[in-house]
């Protein structure tokens, strides 16, 4: 296995630029996640670490080979994609194998490493079966064994469970976390879903109109968002975010407050500041606690039971602001309901949008 090192990646389609000089470094044996909504060039950019996409400038290290003219099937790297692609007339073991069979790998050896595959995947029983009578899932695990089975240095995922129902998604997750412990290599997978990074990433990248915006664990990200952008995006529910009003400034704090937010000390240390700033307060949804006399209030406009949660839309005077509560918490429709929230635990971004 092996690392990957992109330095100043940029990528033109004619003279308009979908990736704008990316500098990122993978070490040997993470799973990294390209995160982002849709057309911000996550899938672009891992196209052209597997050769698929020609770079515009730049470098592509993969070890410590540089690979930009080096042709995809000699990167040793191996990718799986959103679509299947299996041979419907082939059975798994022969989908699985194929690959081998192409370079010239004897039969006694391939079967060796179809069945060691199979193994590491659980799909013994589906080796005889055609692709027709396999779930979405076990189709998914076969295109993966495709992948495996070559001993690549690097393995790319281009949003390979985005075919899958909700249940699968999950159960999938898991077994592509358990995959990369067993396995120990480097994974570099794409998605547009902030949970699946959460849930599976030991570094994630987000990208925004093809440059990166923060990179980090999935924690780092959680509570201390480089930025509005990333604020917004990671997070389910994503993070409120009201526009405020700077009313004093100290060395060591700041008091903010706005027609929905009552006025609010932070401890911030933030240089720079002065009174009648406009700002943006950021706070997480579960940091949100119903209290009498609490900072942040409004009628209640929505209701979600999640069974030990409950997520409540709370409409305020210029803004509207999501609680994630105690499941067991009594609150009903039009009330009036105040919230409280730890000053410690709060964001404050500029208006260039960077956090303070």
């Amino acid at each position: 296995m092996a690392g990957l090192h992109l330095s100043n990646v940029r990528k033109n389609y004619g003279n308009v630029e979908v990736i704008k000089g990316i500098d990122l470094t993978v070490e040997h044996g993470e799973f990294v996640v390209f995160v982002g909504p849709s057309g911000c060039g996550k899938s672009t950019l891992l196209r052209m670490i597997a050769g698929l996409e020609e770079i515009t400038g730049g470098d592509v290290f993969i070890g410590d080979r540089r690979c930009n003219d080096v042709a995809p099937r000699d990167r040793g790297v191996a990718m799986v994609f959103q679509s299947y692609a299996l041979y419907p007339h082939m059975t798994v073991e022969e989908n699985v194998g194929f690959g081998l069979r192409l370079t010239g790998v004897p039969k006694p050896e391939r079967a060796r490493r179809v069945r060691e595959v199979a193994r590491i995947l659980q799909m013994e029983e589906l080796l005889s079966r055609r692709p027709s009578q396999l779930s979405g899932g076990q189709r998914q695990r076969v295109a993966i064994g495709r992948a495996i089975i070559r001993h690549p240095e690097v393995f790319l995922f281009d949003e390979p469970l985005s075919n899958l129902d909700a249940a699968l998604r999950v159960d999938m997750r898991m077994e592509l976390s358990k995959l990369h412990a067993e396995l120990g290599a480097t994974m570099i997978y794409v998605t547009h879903d902030q949970v699946e990074a959460m849930t599976m990433a030991d570094k994630i990248v987000v990208l925004n109109f093809g440059e990166v915006q923060q990179v980090g664990t999935p924690m780092e990200l959680y509570n201390h968002p480089a930025n509005l952008f990333v604020a917004g995006f990671i997070g389910a529910p994503k993070m409120n975010l009201l526009p405020v009003t700077v009313d004093a400034v100290t060395a060591t704090d700041v008091t903010i407050s706005s027609p929905s937010l009552r006025q609010t000390v932070l401890p911030l240390a933030a240089s720079g500041l002065v009174i009648g700033d406009r700002l943006t307060f950021g706070i997480r949804p579960h940091l949100l606690t119903p209290q009498d006399g609490g900072s942040i209030g409004g009628q209640v406009r929505l209701i979600e039971r999640l069974g030990d949660t409950t997520i409540v839309e709370v409409k305020g005077e210029d803004a509207t602001v999501f609680a994630a509560i105690d499941g067991d918490t009594d609150v009903a429709l039009e009330q009036t309901l105040m919230l409280a929230f730890d000053p410690a635990k709060a964001h404050l971004f500029g208006p260039d949008g960077v956090r303070l």
